[in-house]
C-alpha cells in the first residue's frame, strides 16, 4: 500500500476529514503569511544545511513579527 493509498483511506473516515481541515486554520496560514508578507518564495542557496539556516532565519523573522505585534497590542 503506497503512501498516497493510505492518505486516501484516511481522510474517507470522519476522524480523518476532521484531523485534516485543521491544517487550514493551523499550519497553512503560517506558510501563506510567510510568502506574502515577508516576500519568502525561493531559498537562495543550495544544500541541506543552508537552506535549513535559512528557513530558520526566515521562521525567526516571522516569529519576532508576531511578538513584536503582540506587545504593541498588549500596550494599548
Amino acid at each position: 500500500m503506497t503512501v498516497a493509498d493510505r492518505m486516501r483511506r484516511w481522510l474517507s473516515t470522519k476522524r480523518g476529514r476532521t484531523q485534516y481541515a485543521l491544517r487550514k486554520i493551523t499550519v497553512e496560514p503560517v506558510f501563506g503569511q510567510i510568502k506574502r508578507v515577508i516576500g519568502f518564495d525561493e531559498f537562495s542557496f543550495r544544500g541541506l544545511q543552508k537552506n535549513r539556516a535559512e528557513w530558520d532565519l526566515v521562521c525567526l523573522c516571522h516569529n519576532l513579527k508576531k511578538l513584536y505585534r503582540y506587545s504593541l497590542a498588549k500596550a494599548r
